[in-house]
């Protein structure tokens, strides 16, 4: 790596301020080249990249000053990037795909802030963008990226695996489209087998998939498959993998993922449906989404709130909101809640007239615990719930206690429910029941908490 020196003995008397540009060129095919990523490669004195980006843009850098670069040699690339710019060259240093996107664009900046450089240095940066992977595999495959989507490297040698793993999962939960980029090389085999593994769990294993190997170059191959077979296709590292979500489906050859007109226009003729508008929101916005719960409710779905937090994907006390708005046109079958967020201590003080009670405590780390205890076992001190038994001993945080329910379910659940800011269970007490009923006295004195606070 070269010797580098500050910005400011770089400039001697009457020379002329040098210039790096970020090139990205695209895919690598020159009709997919932008004019400004042409003009920029044309400007420069001199121009550094990977060798194999080199050969793809051979063409425009006759009497140039060429640097080849290696494959683990980024961070030299910058620096040669820095070194020629403090000279008063034009430098473009490129990357196939966007420069912003896994290119060079980060690494640069980061070494330039090193030496001191700012935007208002002698020294002048400029990002040209082009089509990333992404954008050059879709468009060969169809429409996979019309709705959500993200983009995550399966290259551990700068990013831990457990972390990688994380975005997976997560976003397999959340039903993105997925892009794979650096899917597979000679040394790392199992990283797609792993991610197969963790995305089976949360899709079907006949989502469509496409890997698309050199897209617009002169090797371009296309396989069309599935998530259950896509691990054992033909994947490099100048592959890139795209995963369809829920919607995602392969028509005449093609992979698309609808947008959704289809949820509000009837036969995507332009008329919206009954209950939808043009501009709108659809009805499962975030409003009708509530109403949606209440509806599943009224449908005869009984079934413990945790179980329905768990069919919606969503915490609890999302559930609990939903019932608690509740109208006279619009019922959520057995179950009732309100919300009452100004009485938390006031509940607190109720809990000894509810009889016997079965206590749900949630660490902050999601560990839970139950135990059976009396209201009177439940003292606040300060910002603290204490709940003491004989065998039982806990304290809980009242600060990370954001909002309360009083719910029922029917005459089989009652009780006191108390959620954080996410809407997950902090603290949850449940009057416990004296064979097949609630005692009366028990359950006349919930109710009568209920009217007070409501």
């Amino acid at each position: 790596m070269n010797k580098t020196r500050s910005t400011e003995d770089t400039q001697c008397a009457g020379e002329k301020a040098g210039k790096i540009l970020l090139v990205g060129f695209g895919p690598g095919g020159k009709d997919q080249m932008t004019f400004r990523a042409r003009a920029a490669i044309e400007e420069a004195d001199v121009v550094i990249g990977y060798t194999t980006y080199i050969k793809l843009v051979q063409d425009l850098l006759e009497g140039k000053e060429i640097i080849r670069k290696g494959m683990t040699e980024e961070i030299d690339r910058c620096v040669e990037a820095y070194e020629s710019a403090k000279q008063g060259k034009v430098v473009a240093l490129i990357s196939s795909g966007d420069v912003g996107v896994y290119g060079m664009a980060g690494p640069t900046y980061e070494v330039l802030f090193q030496h001191g450089w700012t935007p208002d240095s002698d020294i002048k940066v400029e990002v040209v963008t082009g089509a990333t992977a992404l954008n050059a595999c879709a468009s060969l495959v169809g429409a996979p990226l019309t709705h959500d989507f993200c983009s995550i490297s399966l290259s551990d040698l700068l990013t831990p695996w457990p972390t990688i793993r994380k975005r997976i999962d997560a976003v397999g939960v959340a039903d993105f489209v997925i892009a794979l980029y650096n899917p597979k090389s000679g040394r790392r085999t199992q990283q797609i087998v792993e991610a197969q593994r963790i995305l089976l769990m949360h899709r079907h294993p006949k989502t469509p998939v496409a890997i698309v190997k050199s897209a617009y170059r002169r090797r371009q191959d296309i396989q069309m498959t599935t998530l259950d077979e896509m691990a054992d296709k033909e994947i490099g590292m100048l592959t890139t993998v795209i995963i369809g979500n829920s919607s995602s489906y392969v028509k005449e050859g093609l992979l698309i993922t609808p947008r959704g007109y289809a949820n509000k226009y009837d036969d995507l003729s332009g008329d919206a449906k009954d209950g939808e508008k043009a501009g709108r929101s659809l009805s499962m916005g975030l409003d009708g989404w509530h109403g949606c719960v209440r509806r599943w409710l009224e449908a005869g779905n009984h079934q413990p709130w945790e179980k329905i937090a768990a069919h919606f994907n969503a915490p609890v006390g999302d559930i609990l909101e939903a019932v608690s708005g509740v109208n006279e046109d619009e019922a959520a079958g057995a179950y009732d809640a309100v919300r009452v967020d100004a009485h938390l201590e006031t509940i607190i003080q109720c809990l000894p007239t509810w009889g016997k009670l079965r206590a749900v405590i949630r660490s902050p780390a999601g560990a839970v615990s139950e135990c059976l205890l009396t209201g009177n076992q439940c003292e606040m001190k300060g910002d603290w719930l204490n709940v003491v038994t004989d065998t039982f001993h806990v304290h809980i945080n009242w600060a990370n206690v954001h909002h309360a329910y009083l719910a029922k379910r029917s005459e089989t659940s009652m009780g006191a429910h108390f959620v954080n800011e996410a809407g997950d269970m902090v603290f949850r007490v449940l009057l416990v029941k004296e064979g097949d009923a609630f005692h009366p006295d028990a359950m006349a004195a919930f109710k009568k908490t209920w009217q007070e606070l409501s």
